[in-house]
């Protein structure tokens, strides 16, 4: 439904040419590989596989391919990471047909798009972030240790807590800093100012 009506906004556009689709990411790599499309529509769920995990994989293999995300998810974490995978842009699946070919048109020349809608998932996500972010005492204590290395089995003995207690706030910190490991979650700490050298 969603391929037919993206056919559908762009069948009476003289400019831009649709040539085909593919429903998943096997289909998709061997599509490209085939037809090699000036500008690809990418889903971020495919049935068998991560949108943006292809996408890194598609621009690093066909760099003249230029990638727009195709997503209904509104979220600042999946915009962020397709973006950061190289995509040229970020489309929501109820575009308009003018931000649909407005978006296609600026991706076939190396432009980024990013509807209003989007852009502002991103600038309210960042902008609320550190605000948002409430540390208990506990929960800084861990943080402080996780930065120095220390393993949930030492934090337990250092804090007098038990594994799991430890373990539950570091899920909460790993939740709250919306961070994928605890690499990531010392990056973040640092960059919102909730941990120091």
């Amino acid at each position: 439904m969603v391929i037919e009506g993206i056919r559908s906004l762009l069948i009476n556009e003289k400019d831009i040419e649709f040539i085909g689709s593919a429903s998943t990411v096997a289909s998709c790599r061997a599509f490209i590989k085939n037809r090699q499309p000036d500008v690809l529509l990418l889903d971020i769920s495919l049935p068998d596989g991560n949108g943006i995990d292809l996408c890194r994989e598609l621009r690093k293999e066909y760099p003249q391919v230029f990638i727009l995300g195709l997503s209904t998810f509104n979220q600042a974490s999946y915009i962020r990471d397709m973006m950061n995978s190289g995509a040229s842009g970020y489309v929501l699946k109820n575009a308009t047909q003018k931000e649909l070919t407005e978006a296609i048109r600026l991706a076939a020349i190396g432009q980024t798009y990013m509807a209003f809608e989007v852009a502002r998932a991103v600038h309210d996500s960042e902008k609320n972030t550190s605000l948002e972010i409430v540390l208990g005492r506990r929960e800084k204590d861990i943080l402080n240790l996780i930065k120095e290395g220390h393993t949930n089995a030492e934090m337990a003995d250092l804090l007098h807590l038990s594994k799991n207690t430890v373990d539950t706030y570091r899920k909460s910190l790993l939740s709250k800093l919306n961070a994928k490991n605890t690499a990531d979650l010392v990056r973040l700490a640092f960059k919102y100012k909730l941990i120091s050298e």
